[in-house]
């Protein structure tokens, strides 16, 4: 059964609190909260304040994905605030290694992020420091965007590559365009976890949602 991880950029802000509420009475596994900056892409959204309120009304765990250039400037302020999952992205770090054993070192997972461009391989020297890998399965910026059919081939690539090298407990997360119509393929492919935005805080009943996700992902 894939973990569920309702992004609130979609919920509406002006009643977070209930949305946090009904977010977790629906079932939910975890908060995905994404950062952007504008600049690594082309939007911008909520910082670490934002975070540390969502922290203080939720009692799931907070999956924090930094979308944003230079992201070892920012890590211990996303921990202090209350991440506990903080991922990064590959293409925004020139110096990965580092970022990935500073998270841990702050007592947080680490994430890693790839876009739809960059290959699997590009993981090779990476994934044994990583708690999670996240595969964007849209080009990052916006939510509501349709799910990349090319993303379950390397969603499967990165299966093989953890399998091979015998890192199983590395989990993997995908994020763009899933919806209960495409989440069974997105787990047969070897995801573990799903960002939902739209097609959930759009949905009519947040919990009949989460349902029909673990139905199909047995």
């Amino acid at each position: 059964m894939i973990l569920t991880a309702p992004s609130i950029l979609s919920a509406n802000f002006l009643e977070l609190g209930r949305e946090i509420k009904d977010t977790e009475e629906a079932g939910a596994d975890y908060f995905h909260i994404d950062v952007m900056d504008g600049s690594f892409v082309p939007n911008i959204t909520i910082g670490y304040f934002i975070v540390e309120q969502v922290k203080k009304a939720a009692t799931l765990p907070l999956d924090v994905h930094l979308m944003i250039e230079r992201p070892d400037r920012y890590v211990k302020n996303f921990i202090d605030a209350g991440a506990d999952i903080l991922t990064i992205h590959y293409e925004a770090d020139r110096h990965l290694n580092s970022t990935v054993n500073l998270i841990k070192s702050l007592g947080a997972k680490a994430g890693v992020s790839i876009n739809p461009s960059t290959p699997v391989s590009a993981l090779e020297d990476i994934v044994c420091d990583a708690d999670l890998i996240l595969v964007m399965s849209v080009n990052p910026g916006f939510g509501g965007q349709r799910f990349i059919p090319h993303s379950l081939e390397k969603i499967a690539a990165l299966k093989a590559m953890l399998t091979q090298k015998g890192l199983t407990s590395v989990k993997i997360e995908v994020d763009g365009g899933v919806t209960v119509d495409n989440v069974a393929h997105v787990a047969n492919a070897g995801a573990g976890m799903v960002v939902m935005g739209s097609a959930f805080y759009n949905s009519k009943n947040y919990k009949e949602t989460i349902k029909a996700v673990r139905e199909k992902t047995i």
